[in-house]
């Protein structure tokens, strides 16, 4: 009896001392932009500008989680859209800095972007450099309705701890460069 009683105590031991190693769970700058360059990527879809046929592709992303101490994501986005008229395509590259809101989603086990708000636009199209705000929204409202539905990260529930961690309710902060899931308390 002793010895099952030691045991138990262990294991009780043991699992306190990888709830508390688990108390944080944080994804960097560097994770969650690795994710959204796989998953933008493929992202791509036709739109019209006004009656103007076009190809919108995102080709790059950057990720700056909370700049300035503030508690959103900042999103750097490369696109290129393939404007057709009268047969031919005219290719624009287009910058775009978004903000927006992270959340945890403990039903889906996910982060989600939502409230996405466009802080600088600059087009380059045959010659023209400078804003062209039509185009810098036909862009953003393709990636605002995408992360809408679209975790930009999510928890890898086949890990054990962390299947563990997630299965209690979790509080998303924004620390400078990473977001961190810890236990409500």
């Amino acid at each position: 009896m002793k010895v099952f009683l030691t045991a138990c105590f262990a294991i009780l031991l043991s699992g306190c001392a990888t709830l508390s190693q688990l108390s944080t769970y944080t994804v960097s700058n560097a994770e969650l932009e690795q994710v959204l360059d796989r998953k933008l990527g493929e992202l791509q879809t036709d739109a019209k500008l006004g009656a103007i046929p076009m190809t919108l592709a995102i080709d790059d992303i950057s990720v700056n989680i909370g700049p300035d101490g503030r508690d959103v994501i900042q999103l750097g986005t490369q696109a290129t859209a393939s404007i057709g008229v009268f047969g031919f395509n005219y290719p624009a590259k287009l910058n775009l800095k978004l903000e927006g809101t992270p959340y945890y989603d403990s039903e889906k086990k996910a982060i989600f972007v939502h409230s996405l708000a466009l802080l600088d636009s600059t087009v380059d199209a045959a010659g023209y450099k400078g804003n062209l705000a039509p185009l810098s929204n036909e862009v953003m409202m393709l990636i605002n309705g995408y992360l809408a539905s679209n975790p930009v990260y999510t928890l890898d529930t086949t890990n054990n701890a962390i299947q563990l961690l997630s299965s209690v309710p979790l509080n998303l902060t924004i620390e400078q460069g990473k977001l961190a899931l810890k236990p409500r308390q």
